[in-house]
């Protein structure tokens, strides 16, 4: 890629100063034929006005001084014959006989010589005639022009120097070129070693080695900075996940075996007859196979949510309704506890949702089965609505969340410090909340302390306008929910 990158901002900087270089030789060249063409046409109106033996000192003067190629003078009839001869590598086009004989002034180039003509006074019966040694001079002719005929003068000058300097700007070239290669290396070395550095880094990654980071220098761009720093961020990212994935498999491990070593210790001592109270250990049997039963469920629904599988039947339901029914569910439990469960629901006034009413009562009962779990005297169930967005909110008076843990409360495989008072559910209940909510377009969040009772107070809020998922189709949801102890 270096050798690429190298060759492609040479490249640019070839062509750049290859058509620069092109432009400005063609510049030059015809700035120097129009400026050699003014001046010929400024010496030959002026030899014009002079009389005939001091044109041809004036001519001499200029071959040697000027640069002239050649001076001479023409005769033109009045039908525009020329007589005489016209300087090397002009023909009688090129003077334009007609515009001489109306009086005007002819120049132009011919391939490197550029020439000027204008018409002079010729005094009658004396023709023009060239001598070999290009000095034009006047003699009294073997036969006068027509009547009508005038006399001209002709300079030609060879526009030279121009080609000279493509020597120089050849080498000037060459040592941009040089500079252009060198520079180019350098900035190809500075680009090109992070991509190669993070190209390492991500394979490393990917094999499993989360440790891997990738150096960024001070002197890096700040886009291939950002890269780097990028790539730190996702494998430490990845690095915390796993942890966090070891740790909650561990509680999973543990959540798993507790009630098995229970069934199978009750159900060895019945085989052995090692108990006398036969119903209660068929009562313990049962309930730690509900528990598990219950693990395994909820286990089952977050890897339908990760791949996308969970279905929703979704219509329109009556919140305060599935609210109400599934708290009062609680009661029970929560009498047995010795807690007080407070459900406030309006009735009538609450807008309905589109969403799965079953799914929708597992929100609930996920909630508040948290709220059990930590509560110290008290569960708030309530339901209000303001403008479009209806809210279910659960309270706990518990210990709350510690700060540090409050950021992460929805991170997968999040693990609470807190101890709980009572067990109850899973410990997967608020990942299935959140994963639930948002797959039916609502959020989910937790603040605690809350106000003074302390304690958490869990808020799931749904918007009557959003349609939610198609019904009886599968839904996904975007964003990862945590683990949270519920």
């Amino acid at each position: 890629m270096r050798r690429r990158l190298t060759a492609a901002i040479a490249g640019v900087v070839a062509g750049a100063l290859l058509l620069a270089g092109l432009g400005t030789f063609l510049l030059v060249r015809r700035s120097a034929r129009d400026e050699a063409r003014r001046e010929l046409v400024s010496q030959a109106q002026q030899l014009a006005g002079a009389t005939g033996g001091s044109r041809q000192n004036v001519i001499a003067l200029l071959r040697r001084v000027a640069r002239l190629q050649d001076g001479v003078e023409i005769g033109i009839g009045p039908f525009g014959g020329i007589v005489g001869q016209l300087p090397s590598g002009l023909s009688k086009s090129d003077v334009d006989p007609a515009a001489l004989l109306r009086g005007e002034t002819v120049s132009g180039r011919r391939g490197s010589i550029v020439f000027a003509a204008t018409p002079v006074a010729l005094p009658p019966q004396v023709l023009p005639r060239r001598r070999a040694a290009g000095v034009t001079t006047t003699q009294p002719a073997s036969g006068a022009l027509p009547s009508g005929g005038t006399a001209a003068i002709v300079l030609t000058r060879k526009v030279r120097g121009v080609e000279r300097g493509t020597g120089y700007l050849l080498v000037a070239s060459a040592l941009a070129l040089l500079v252009a290669a060198l520079v180019a290396q350098y900035l190809a070395r500075r680009i090109v070693r992070p991509l190669k550095e993070a190209e390492q880094a991500t394979k490393r990654i990917a094999e499993g080695d989360l440790t891997t980071r990738v150096p960024v220098a001070p002197d890096d761009y700040p886009e291939l900075a950002s890269l780097t720093r990028s790539i730190n961020s996702m494998a430490a990212s990845l690095s915390r996940s796993r942890g966090l994935e070891r740790q909650f498999l561990m509680s999973v491990s543990h959540d798993l075996r507790t009630p098995l070593t229970s069934i199978r210790g009750f159900a060895e001592a019945i085989s052995d007859g090692a108990t006398t109270d036969v119903d209660r250990a068929a009562r313990i049997i049962a309930s730690e196979s509900r528990r598990l039963e219950r693990l395994v469920g909820d286990l089952l629904d977050l890897a339908k949510l990760d791949a996308a599988r969970f279905s929703f039947d979704v219509r329109h339901v009556d919140v305060a309704e599935v609210v109400a029914d599934t708290a009062e569910g609680f009661r029970p439990a929560t009498n047995a506890a010795g807690l007080e469960l407070s459900v406030l629901v309006p009735d009538g006034t609450v807008p309905t949702v589109a969403a799965d009413p079953d799914r929708l009562a597992q929100v609930v009962a996920n909630l508040v089965e948290n709220a059990f779990k930590f509560a110290a005297s008290r569960i708030d169930v309530d339901v209000s609505s303001q403008g479009p967005d209806v809210t279910v909110t659960v309270v706990d008076d518990g210990l709350g969340i510690p700060a540090a843990d409050l950021p992460n409360v929805f991170d997968r495989f999040h693990q609470s410090a807190r101890t709980p008072a009572r067990q109850m559910g899973s410990g997967l209940g608020l990942a299935i909340v959140a994963e639930l909510v948002r797959a039916m377009g609502g959020s989910v969040e937790a603040e605690s302390p809350w106000r003074d009772t302390g304690g958490t107070r869990m808020v799931a809020r749904f918007n009557s306008s959003v349609p939610g998922p198609p019904e009886n189709v599968s839904a996904s949801s975007s964003s990862a929910a945590g683990s949270w102890s519920s």
